[in-house]
């Protein structure tokens, strides 16, 4: 049965994009392969065995972009993939052993998370998905890849807990997942529960089991420091679309946790592209876009981060939450890939969390009187375009951040074979 898998079908021999890309090592790579495809948070995702690639890794985009759809530069729609022309439905995570090194510091398995371009042939590794990173061990233990750490029910928790050590190899940073477990009827290992009503997040509808999603030392993901530019606060210049010779200055917070973040504020925004106070922002606008592009590329020169690369770092419009509204601390309009998400990408959410934690950032500007006046262990509301999120932040007594959690929830959704 699996030697048929070793048979490239004949149908994608006349595709010549692919075939261009292909190389020798490509040629006895299965098609289709392998693979799973998960809810991890608001994103979906599917899940590849490391053991099931090219071991050159510059070998995986083609891989990629077939499984995806993309290019779709016509229509964005990804429809020969299992894409779904928007960046939190276009994304692929591959999970395999843990090196030796990983392994002797506790690591369980390690994961490489790939944000695959829509119209174009882009397939980035500059980052990580906090959403899909929730998932990450369900995946390992489903495959078994490893055994969940064991937390036996008690009193206070009177349901059964696994826990895997996941190491994201975007980052270096190792992130921990915790949900509920059930014995399998053999007795000899453990499955992952993600089905019940415990536990529901903005942005998906129906309630599930929770996932704790605990990110280690998150500061300084990618350029090592959790305030690259060493402030707390910045101020760009760029020139406004259309007009060359006008240039307006914006203030950001440059924040580098779980994922860099270029944060501004909705009051700047507003002053900078001349927009009352009393109007709606039109995040879809093409002038509020251009100047956020603008603005993140200033940003991520600052962080010295390569500006053109669109996954990172992440930009986002922060305000202070309505003195009416008791669910949130604080409200943020994030685009992914130069569009607003539709919910907030969880890394930026994570960012924000630590941000909020941070004096004199614009994120603990914003959250002004709701700040508790503790900086260890409270959560931070976030009201976005989809609902509300809590996430945690704990800062140790040098002010290095330790640990951002947040929960999430999941859903298998397949398990099979995908074409690329």
């Amino acid at each position: 049965m699996a030697s048929r898998y070793l048979l490239r079908p004949p149908f994608f021999a006349p595709n010549v994009l692919r075939a261009a890309r292909f190389s020798s090592s490509l040629a006895w790579v299965a098609n289709p392969i392998p693979a799973t495809f998960i809810r991890g948070g608001t994103s979906k995702g599917i899940f590849l065995n490391r053991a099931h690639l090219p071991t050159d890794q510059s070998q995986w985009d083609a891989i990629f972009l077939g499984i995806m759809g993309s290019p779709d530069a016509q229509y964005g729609r990804q429809l020969n993939g299992m894409g779904g022309g928007v960046s939190s439905l276009s994304k692929i995570c591959v999970v395999g052993p843990p090196s030796e090194a990983q392994k002797a510091a506790g690591i369980d398995v390690e994961y490489t998370f790939a944000q695959v371009g829509i119209r174009d042939c882009i397939v980035d590794y500059s980052g990580n998905c906090g959403n899909l990173s929730s998932v990450v061990g369900v995946f390992a233990v489903d495959e078994g890849m490893c055994t969940p750490r064991i937390s036996h029910a008690t009193a206070s928790r009177p349901k059964l807990t696994g826990s895997v050590r996941t190491f994201n190899t975007n980052t270096n940073k190792r992130i921990d997942n915790t949900f509920l477990v059930a014995q399998a009827e053999s007795g000899s290992r453990y499955v992952p529960v993600l089905d019940g009503e415990r536990a529901s997040i903005a942005g998906v509808p129906g309630r599930a089991a929770p996932i704790l999603l605990d990110f280690v030392s998150p500061g300084g993901a990618r350029t090592g420091q959790l305030l690259p530019s060493g402030r707390p606060l910045d101020t760009v210049r760029i020139s406004l679309s259309g007009d060359s010779s006008r240039e307006v200055a914006l203030a950001v917070s440059l924040v580098d946790a779980t994922n860099p973040t270029v944060f501004t504020s909705d009051r700047g925004l507003r002053a900078a592209l001349g927009i009352p106070d009393a109007a709606a922002i039109d995040y879809a606008g093409p002038g509020v876009v251009d100047a956020l592009e603008r603005v993140r590329q200033a940003g991520a020169r600052l962080m010295g981060l390569d500006p053109l690369t669109q996954a990172q770092p992440k930009i986002a419009v922060l305000s202070p939450a309505p003195a009416d509204d008791a669910e949130a601390d604080i409200v943020i309009n994030a685009f992914s890939m130069g569009v607003l998400h539709r919910a907030v990408p969880m890394t930026v959410g994570l960012c924000l969390g630590v941000a909020a934690r941070v004096p004199q950032t614009l994120a603990w500007d914003a959250l002004g009187d709701r700040r508790t006046g503790s900086n260890t262990g409270d959560l931070v509301r976030i009201r976005h375009p989809g609902g509300v999120v809590e996430v945690g932040a704990e800062l140790g007594s040098g002010g290095e951040v330790t640990s951002a959690r947040v929960m999430r929830t999941g859903r298998r959704l397949m398990k099979g074979v995908v074409w690329w």
